[in-house]
């Protein structure tokens, strides 16, 4: 059970991040993710299917996510939509997108195919505890993306997307398009997002086009928990930590949910209702949390 919901968390856990960086870096509310989501994960189905090497189709996952970020940026920055809709625009037509990639059908299973998770698994079975082999493949996969993002947010490039989000007139009068940096950060974001969906269609033997439904729900809650969990940083590396962190702890919530939920008659239908309910909790604490902040008079 522990090994589960570490292994869930992680897989989830890229997804995190890149709402971390639209939500919380650009301060851009993204909700092309419910469909980038699943784009991940019939892009990575479909190219298993037709032979493709999984780690060439993870890079296919991951090219389709930034290519629907971009419509999403291109959508807001030319022709003036507000952010918002122009991810719903996004999200809606990657749901006719998706179907269409899974050939026409709602659910493709791969329970037949050989995917990463199956090579990774033979490769270290006999070296590492079966149980733990997924957890061990996932935490390095999880680490090696955030100290990636960590890498590029210490760039000029990614230190002046930051500071677009705290202050973009600033970015203005130093002569940097804001527009080009939306494009790249929205992209950047769905493409983590697309990867996160690769793996959960390994991970759970299939894809689905219903698999991004509430999925941007389940990431801002991750990181709002993150952000609870952990002493406040401004430093990129604690930051990101957090945000792991924090969907560690959520998954674990819906674990329990789902496993020991029936003690108080709780059905599957009512997680959507609990994760609504999480967050409220969560901005409810974060106020409470400023409020204690002592007040202290300048000498």
């Amino acid at each position: 059970m522990i090994e589960g919901i570490f292994v869930e968390g992680l897989i989830y856990g890229i997804m995190v991040l890149g709402v971390f960086i639209s939500f919380r870096i650009l301060d851009f509310p993204d909700l092309t993710v419910d469909g980038s989501f699943p784009l991940g994960a019939a892009l990575m189905v479909q190219c298993l299917l037709l032979g493709m090497n999984g780690w060439l189709a993870l890079l296919v996952a991951f090219a389709g996510g930034v290519l629907a970020g971009v419509v999403t940026a291109l959508i807001h920055n030319h022709l003036r939509v507000p952010n918002l809709l122009a991810g719903i625009l996004t999200m809606t037509m990657l749901y006719s997108i998706n179907i269409r990639i899974l050939g026409n059908r709602a659910n493709v299973p791969i329970l037949d195919q050989t995917t990463l998770l199956k090579q990774v698994t033979e490769k270290f079975t006999g070296i590492i505890p079966d149980e733990y082999i997924l957890l061990v493949f996932f935490l390095i996969v999880a680490l090696v993306v955030k100290v990636l993002l960590d890498l590029f947010f210490r760039t000029d490039l990614g230190m002046t997307m930051g500071a677009m989000g705290n202050n973009e007139q600033m970015v203005i009068s130093q002569g940097v398009n804001p527009k080009t940096l939306k494009t790249i950060g929205v992209g950047l974001s769905n493409g983590l997002v697309a990867i996160s969906g690769a793996f959960a269609a390994q991970y759970l033997g299939f894809a689905d086009v219903g698999l991004g439904q509430g999925i941007i729900v389940s990431g801002l809650a991750s990181v709002m928990i993150g952000e609870f969990l952990v002493l406040k940083s401004n430093r990129i590396g604690v930051l990101t930590l957090c945000a792991l962190a924090g969907s560690v702890c959520f998954y674990a919530v819906m674990y329990v949910g789902r496993f020991y939920g029936y003690v108080i008659h709780m059905t599957p239908s009512d997680l959507n209702l609990i994760k609504g309910v999480l967050i409220i909790a969560l901005l409810i604490a974060t106020q409470a949390k400023k409020l204690k902040v002592p007040f202290k008079v300048a000498k």
